[in-house]
């Protein structure tokens, strides 16, 4: 080992003095800076600094959401690297490891080698190696073996990526080392690869924790990952400027504002990046306005958004979270108890707190699946549930009809037109909520208005001249396919952006695994709380619902009115859950019975025929035609 050290000490000097062998140009330059700049001895030894516990507090403390954000990405690397040797260290921009995760076995050998918790890889201190390295250039690295400077280091093998902070400074720095590893350098390429997808999540992780109130805006080259691990992840807030983003979307702006990039940047604090406050529109084919038309409601196909003059991406925009609670209400909404399966429970919650947010909500399902009492429930949970909630069936009422009923008119608006006017459905729901079921059977001509109201929130009754401001949370319905309307021509494309901020498919009944527990809700409410025998239940549960929740209360409805008491039975239930027994078949002309009868009545023919109500002739012939022969007769 010993000769190994001078070796490269000797490598180290001739570097300084006419250039050495060629390494790698980052190690080369960073053994260039540790000679010229920091003034490091090569001879000199360079044991593990690992700083106290109240200054190692203080660098945890002022990375600390981070470090929370991170830990997810820290334990699952080392999973899937632990068997190899490896231990996972997270450094801050200053290089000391802040959090650390390896075999407690060898908890010695590694705090000597300063692979620990606490441990500083400032470059200028210990000289070239993974962290230290990689805070001075930016980049991600492996250092092997003799490409360390001190020869304290030169057994090591680390490999390691930075974690930029949302405004593109460097925030943290992910590091995989070994005590030992094979000699070529190519062994560590599938470490360098996954310690850099490792930091990229962690970065894209830590932009959704920061910026929870915003726009999220996902982009990928791939339709396929578009909706799974983004490549590019930007924050952008209510009036569509830029508040942060990842690396590679960093990179990305850097190109469209023709930036050369200056990788000594990155050690310095404060340098905010020239993409920050820029509006979206500015570097994209696309508003703050338009980023509705990019969220998971729309097929991935159809999310396509452009650089200007440049790439296409396939988009994801994900809605701001809802706005922390004012005091004395509850820090979320209630889970609308039609949805009391385990398996549905987080899209209520998701759907209580988008509505919270103000997220026009598209609710889709088979008939008679609970859509308004999803909506209902949605109002009642929220803080206009003292306001309006205007149901509107666009299916019942006439075509010629819906404007003035949605829109209201003015006084002598149209031939027939009351005398005073009349308020429409969207003002009537001023402040509360609207919610508009068969969306799909909406007359194109009433759907243009519509667009035009949620818009621009205001609304303008027929024959009136000022539109008049409109506060509505809106929820849309339906069991029909929306997009196959829109390829038809028979439903408006933008309508159907503003209308599906968000969507949610209510489930069958068929396919809900409530079932008996929404039963006994349904009964629970009920005048004496009648409850089903078993028999009853199972008869229920054996039924394919095709008319949904609304076909299950009509005939809970029908049972209740039938049952005599509190209990429920098969006979209670209508004849469309429990058929009516068929009548019952004559049994075939060869059964056991017509045997059976004659051996009952000592084989008098007389006797059978009278008990079966049959002819003495046709009792002989089924007995010649099954090989019955009477034993008084036999031989």
């Amino acid at each position: 080992m010993q000769s190994a050290v001078m070796a490269h000490i000797d490598e180290l000097v001739r570097a300084a003095s006419d250039g050495g062998p060629e390494r790698d140009p980052l190690i080369s330059q960073s053994w260039q800076r540790c000679m010229a700049e920091y003034r490091l001895d090569p001879a000199a030894p360079r044991r593990a600094y690992i700083h106290t516990q109240a200054r190692l507090r203080e660098h945890r403390d002022a990375l600390d959401d981070l470090i929370r954000v991170a830990r997810f990405g820290v334990e699952a690397l080392y999973r899937q690297v632990s068997g190899l040797g490896y231990v996972l260290i997270l450094a801050d921009a200053r290089g000391v490891a802040v959090d650390f995760i390896g075999d407690s076995r060898r908890d010695g050998d590694l705090r000597r080698a300063g692979l620990y918790r606490g441990s500083d890889w400032n470059e200028h201190l210990a000289g070239t190696c993974a962290v230290g390295t990689c805070i001075a250039t930016g980049e991600a690295l492996s250092v092997h073996l003799d490409d360390h400077f001190a020869g304290d280091h030169i057994g090591l093998t680390c490999t390691a990526a930075p974690v930029y902070a949302a405004d593109g400074t460097l925030a943290a720095v992910l590091d995989i080392s070994a005590l030992q590893a094979p000699a070529p350098k190519a062994s560590q390429h599938l470490a360098l690869q996954l310690v850099t997808s490792f930091a990229h999540r962690i970065e894209t992780a830590s932009l959704h924790n920061g910026f929870r109130r915003e726009w999220i805006l996902h982009l990928s080259r791939s339709p396929e990952f578009a909706d799974i691990e983004p490549e590019l992840a930007l924050a952008v807030d209510a009036g569509g400027r830029i508040l942060g983003f990842n690396s590679r979307a960093r990179a990305l702006i850097d190109r469209a504002l023709h930036k050369p990039r200056r990788p000594t940047d990155l050690r310095h604090a404060g340098l905010a990046h020239a993409g920050l406050g820029l509006r979206l529109d500015a570097l994209f084919e696309a508003s703050v306005e338009d980023l509705p038309r990019y969220t998971r409601a729309v097929p991935v196909e159809r999310r396509v958004l452009s650089l200007r003059g440049g790439e296409r991406f396939y988009a994801l925009a994900l809605e701001p979270a809802a706005p922390p609670a004012r005091a004395g209400r509850p820090a979320a909404p209630p889970r609308p108890p039609a949805l009391a399966d385990p398996t549905l429970a987080p899209m209520a919650g998701r759907a209580a707190r988008l509505f919270a947010a103000g997220v026009s909500l598209l609710v889709d399902g088979e008939t008679g699946t609970g859509k308004e009492f999803f909506a209902r429930a949605l109002h009642r949970g929220s803080d206009r549930a003292d306001k309006p909630f205007v149901a509107v069936n666009c299916a019942a009422l006439p075509e010629s009809l819906i404007e003035s009923e949605l829109f209201g008119f003015e006084p002598g608006a149209f031939t027939g037109a009351a005398a005073k006017g009349k308020t429409g459905l969207v003002q009537g729901a001023d402040g509360g909520t609207l919610f508009l079921d068969e969306i799909g059977d909406m007359p194109l001509p009433a759907q243009t208005r519509l667009l035009r109201v949620l818009a621009e929130r205001e609304v303008t009754a027929l024959g009136a001249t000022v539109p008049r401001p409109v506060d509505l949370r809106v929820i849309a319905a339906t069991h029909r396919d929306l997009a196959a309307l829109v390829r038809e021509g028979r439903f408006r494309e933008d309508l159907l952006y503003r209308l599906a901020g968000a969507r949610f498919t209510l489930p069958p009944l068929r396919e809900r695994t409530d079932f008996a527990a929404l039963v006994g809700r349904l009964l629970a409410g009920r005048p004496g709380s009648p409850r089903l025998t078993e028999a009853a239940m199972a008869a229920l549960a054996r039924h394919a619902w095709p008319g949904n929740v609304r076909e299950l209360v009509s005939a809970l409805d029908y049972a209740c009115a039938l049952a005599d008491a509190s209990e429920i039975g098969v006979s209670d239930l209508p004849p469309t859950i429990v058929p009516a027994a068929p009548a019952p078949v004559p049994a075939p002309e060869g059964d056991e019975a017509l045997a059976a009868a004659l051996r009952r009545r000592a084989w008098n023919v007389s006797a059978v025929a009278r008990d079966l109500g049959l002819d003495r002739s046709t009792v002989h012939r089924r007995m010649r035609r099954l090989g019955l022969v009477s034993p008084n007769h036999a031989g």
